[in-house]
């Protein structure tokens, strides 16, 4: 009984979380024919520096060191991360259809593989500077998605491509959201601080 007394827990519970995305259907997952350069640039989408694996890693990072304190946004930014977990398994099997392999290494423009590497991600200590990282990251998801897609002439994967577009689009607005819970937390203590 005595050494119960001193344990640390984290009462932040993740039971209910359910993955954060727009409430429209993904196209089937499909290609035209095999396409091994589609495949690469996929596999950029997939684990390059700006990548879905890149996006769960921060994400968990953060909702990690985010839950004891702020439990309600590591709630929500683990959401994201299960939202991105979806768009990785979609990726890695349009990936497999075009006749490449998902194996976590990025076929980049020269043709050299690069293999995923914690160096790609942004891990700064305070909840705002992490928001912004996220932000960021959405973002430049977001213009190589749509880069993605001018290179790539398959309907279907592109729809894919678009729809996951949809989803990174969508977490700006809930990270956003949370950042101005922030600010306004933050208004709040200087206010009163003041008083």
């Amino acid at each position: 009984m005595e050494e119960n007394r001193n344990l640390f827990t984290n009462s932040c519970s993740f039971a209910n979380v359910k993955p954060i995305m727009i409430e429209l259907p993904y196209p089937p997952i499909q290609v035209k024919e095999k396409n091994q350069t589609y495949a690469d640039l996929l596999s950029i989408d997939y684990c390059g520096s700006v990548s879905e694996l890149s996006a769960i890693t921060q994400y968990i990072n953060n909702e990690n060191r985010l839950s004891g304190e702020k439990c309600s946004m590591a709630q929500t930014i683990l959401g994201i991360a299960m939202a991105e977990m979806v768009h990785l398994q979609k990726l890695g099997e349009l990936i497999f259809l075009l006749g490449g392999c998902p194996d976590f290494t990025a076929k980049t423009q020269n043709g050299r593989p690069k293999m995923w590497t914690p160096q790609y991600l942004t891990i700064p200590e305070r909840p705002q500077d992490m928001l912004i990282a996220d932000i960021e990251s959405e973002k430049d998801a977001i213009r190589q998605y749509k880069k993605h897609i001018g290179m790539i002439c398959d309907n279907f994967v592109n729809a894919v491509l678009a729809r996951i577009v949809r989803d990174e689009e969508y977490h700006i607005i809930i990270l956003q959201a949370l950042m101005d819970e922030l600010e306004q937390a933050c208004n709040l203590c200087t206010e009163n601080g003041r008083r």
